[in-house]
């Protein structure tokens, strides 16, 4: 119930232009320290999964994970997606309350 909250605020996030996807942007964006939370698919590859929760580690941006790529993907009106950042912090911070 409440990842399909979560899911409908990304899309809302999504439509504000507060949404980055793909790994190499999201990966940009947690660098460059405008990332304030990364959303993974649980069914992302091992090396992709590492390579962002190991980036969000060490910059410090919060992770939460979502059940598959598909749900991601349609949140954002996109085809399947496995990873990504939103930019806002309020978006952020409720996103993580639902998803907790």
């Amino acid at each position: 119930m409440t990842e399909s909250k979560a899911l409908s605020l990304l899309g809302l996030a999504n439509r504000a232009r507060k949404v980055i996807s793909g790994e190499e942007l999201v990966v940009k964006e947690i660098k460059n320290g405008r990332a304030k939370l990364v959303l993974l698919s649980k069914d992302a590859s091992e090396n992709t999964a590492k390579k962002i929760q190991d980036k969000c580690q060490f910059y410090q941006v919060p992770i939460k994970w979502i059940s598959n790529r598909e749900l991601l993907g349609t949140a954002i009106g996109k085809e399947s997606r496995v990873v990504v950042a939103i930019m806002d912090l309020g978006f952020a911070k409720k996103l993580e309350i639902l998803l907790c």
